[in-house]
């Protein structure tokens, strides 16, 4: 839902700087909180570590490419084949994302040569579900953590036995509005992260994903856009 107006009690309220730019801000709450959190709370991560992810090119994907890189972090980024795929992984390497594969390429030996270049990832992060899980899961180093935070794919995650047994991979589940009411009294625990996100996105490391503005009374046809596959643009509601 939608409205033009609303009256709330100022302590349910989260002011944002004005000086970073509309789009920033308007899509500042959800995806870069999420990458922020993704990268922080389950992995202690260091410049020179990895990350790999499937839906790249989501708005969490973009997110956590910038934030990883603003942190020295290696991110191997995994989209889906489609018609303009040189120019999405441009597009994605230009905000800093190290390599960027189809997920056919994560069931082919060329995996081995990529692992040359980068350690084993200790983190990876699944917004698809399905296979591109349990793929994601087999390129883990030992002892990581999968972080599953949206299942586009609509399929259940299949966790192989031999990761659990023999490389003690850990599965998790992430909700940044969960996170935020468990963190409802610790007005310091937002306000913090909101704090660091906005110094990168002043910094020039962290920008808001493509976004196409839409009327609010052309709402219908921002939905429609939404739904469509392969579109990687957020539609942003002008009042």
């Amino acid at each position: 839902t939608w409205r033009t107006a609303a009256v709330f009690s100022e302590d349910v309220l989260t002011p944002v700087p004005n000086d970073i730019p509309l789009l920033s801000a308007a899509t500042l709450g959800v995806n870069p909180c999420t990458a922020f959190r993704m990268l922080s709370d389950f992995e202690a991560l260091k410049p020179g570590d990895s990350v790999i992810q499937n839906a790249a090119n989501s708005g969490v994907g973009q997110a956590v490419i910038q934030i990883a890189a603003a942190r020295g972090v290696h991110t191997i980024n995994v989209v889906r084949d489609r018609p303009d795929l040189q120019q999405l992984s441009e597009r994605l390497q230009a905000l800093g994302a190290g390599h960027v594969i189809k997920e056919e390429a994560l069931r082919r030996p060329e995996m081995k040569e990529l692992f040359k270049k980068v350690p084993r990832p200790k983190l990876a992060l699944n917004g698809v579900g399905g296979k591109s899980a349990t793929e994601l899961l087999r390129h883990l180093q030992a002892g990581g953590t999968m972080v599953t935070y949206g299942g586009m794919a609509k399929q259940p995650v299949t966790v192989p036995v031999s990761a659990l047994i023999f490389k003690d991979v850990k599965v998790r589940g992430f909700w940044v509005t969960q996170w935020k009411k468990d963190h409802a009294q610790d007005t310091g625990a937002l306000s913090g992260m909101l704090a660091q996100l906005c110094s990168l996105i002043r910094g020039g490391k962290l920008s808001a994903p493509a976004c196409t503005s839409v009327r609010l009374e052309d709402h219908a046809h921002a939905l429609d856009a939404a739904m469509k596959p392969y579109i990687s643009t957020k539609q942003v509601l002008v009042m």
